[in-house]
């Protein structure tokens, strides 16, 4: 049972790090596209969506490219003394990169949705922008956001390519629940297999179901 109970907590851990700063960078980023009128904004849009669409793996490089130890980033984070190759913080930041996405678009969508009518009486009543933002636009969009953060939290906690690459498999550092079920199956370990895979699907599920109430229900058509 150690061999399921540790990737187990540590990928929840990973995914709730993961989670917490998509909300925090997913949001803000989205209220910003979703007011921002600009001919680059569906530019933006598409590089921040990326990691959507690109293969894990070409994902994994380009993070090993940026914060290996001579990458761009890397080699100063090294001079202070932080490490992200091979480390649990390495695995938060490509599942962080790779589900910021979801939270992204639900969050732009959510924003969207908001009446820009309510935002304006707001205004109009003297309260600040920062004010309309936690008041008005936030509580408005609340449903949709969280639905986007479940989805990350799900996306995150089943990441593997990226932190593959970058986080590598070490046993009880750095192997989280799915690269414990590829390294189960290489070794035909078919019931520790069998285990993580049921509690990574069971966990998804769940997610998925709550994710799916959070959505607003779409106004039926009218019957002709």
């Amino acid at each position: 049972m150690h061999s399921v109970w540790t990737p187990l907590l540590l990928s929840l851990k990973v995914a709730g790090w993961a989670t917490a700063l998509n909300l925090i960078f997913g949001v803000a980023v989205a209220y910003g596209l979703s007011r921002w009128r600009s001919t680059a904004r569906d530019l933006v849009d598409s590089i921040l969506t990326l990691p959507l669409v690109l293969p894990p793996t070409v994902l994994g490089y380009y993070l090993l490219v940026l914060f290996g130890r001579r990458g761009t980033f890397g080699a100063w984070l090294d001079s202070i003394g932080v490490q992200l190759v091979f480390t649990w913080q390495g695995a938060v930041v490509a599942s962080t990169i790779v589900a910021f996405p979801l939270v992204l678009k639900a969050a732009r969508a959510a924003f969207e949705n908001v009446d820009a009518q309510l935002e304006d009486a707001a205004r109009i009543l003297g309260v600040s922008e920062l004010g309309v933002f936690f008041r008005v636009s936030l509580p408005l969009a609340a449903k949709g956001i969280v639905a986007g953060v479940l989805l990350a939290f799900a996306r995150a906690l089943g990441e593997f390519g990226a932190t593959l690459m970058i986080a590598g498999n070490l046993p009880g550092r750095t192997q989280t629940l799915s690269v414990a079920i590829y390294e189960a199956v290489q070794a035909g370990d078919d019931a520790t297999a069998t285990m993580l895979v049921l509690i990574t699907s069971i966990t998804c599920v769940v997610v998925l179901m709550v994710a799916g109430r959070l959505v607003p229900n779409r106004t039926p058509l009218p019957l002709r």
